[in-house]
């Protein structure tokens, strides 16, 4: 079968492929430095309202003899999504021909979907690509005791699906980790929340995890950060920066909590950042 129902996007060597894992609910209560009037506004102007569903995104990279994802969607867990397994064999792929998986960072809507409900691993021929500080993090007992009720859970899934990768997880740096693919520390969000650019015969797209959980507000006023930040002054920081990038390079970008359509590009005027959905 094809993908030619998913929103696809060439980039050189690479076709990349949005697949969406379906959705989550939040709420904007979440939001942070930002007055809850304006923030309504704001999704409003985007043709969302306050109860509107948050997408989780996956992206099939496919290329230079890869096939690789990005994130692995929620998988069911916490009654989100699970809806990237299905998405995948329709684009052809099986979970066993994935042999790559950037992670951007290990909460639960990108690392449950890569265990199924048996606590088996979904892609068994996968290597799991996660940076050192985010491996560490969650690995880390201090961080575990310190931990809220929710922040707990959080951490059983992300060391479950870590652990069960064992011998097939490689810790990652800044730099090139595929062939025209590089890894981005984007620091914030988590403590090695990380993008992937690729860069291929002069095209570009940039992976950028949850540098925005809620696009209609949050490039508009990078300011506003969220409370699932563990840095929420640094994840802001992070992403006027990337919004910089993205705008000033054109970039091509993608994101777990775009649109159902996966991509979009970032312009900046007098007055700001806005975001445009690619087709």
């Amino acid at each position: 079968m094809t993908d030619f129902s998913f929103p696809a996007k060439k980039i050189g060597d690479y076709t990349v492929t949005a697949i969406s894992d379906g959705y989550l609910t939040a709420s904007l209560d979440l939001l942070l430095n930002i007055d809850r009037h304006q923030a309504s506004e704001l999704q409003q102007r985007g043709g969302l309202d306050d109860r509107s569903p948050m997408h989780i995104n996956g992206y099939l990279v496919r290329g230079a003899g890869r096939t690789a994802l990005v994130d692995a969607g929620a998988g069911g867990v916490k009654h989100w999504g699970g809806r990237l397994k299905a998405g995948l064999r329709l684009a052809g792929v099986r979970p066993s021909d994935v042999d790559t998986i950037l992670l951007t960072h290990a909460h639960p809507d990108h690392i449950g979907g890569l265990l199924d409900g048996s606590g088996e691993t979904v892609f068994p021929h996968a290597e799991l690509l996660v940076h050192h500080r985010e491996l560490a993090f969650w690995q880390d007992d201090g961080n575990l005791a310190r931990a809220n009720e929710r922040a707990r859970g959080n951490f059983q899934i992300a060391r479950k699906a870590l652990d069960a990768y064992g011998g097939a997880l490689r810790t990652i740096k800044e730099g090139e980790v595929l062939p025209g693919v590089s890894a981005i520390p984007l620091p914030g969000h988590t403590s090695g929340h990380t993008g992937y650019l690729i860069n291929s015969e002069d095209q570009s797209a940039l992976f950028w995890g949850d540098t925005v959980h809620f696009p209609t507000i949050q490039v508009p006023r990078p300011d506003a950060s969220v409370t699932l930040d563990n840095d929420p002054v640094r994840a802001a920081e992070t992403r006027s920066k990337v919004f910089e990038m993205a705008s000033s390079e054109d970039l091509l970008v993608a994101g777990a909590h775009l649109n159902e359509r996966g991509f979009a590009r970032v312009e900046r005027s007098s007055s700001g950042y806005s975001i445009t959905d690619e087709d």
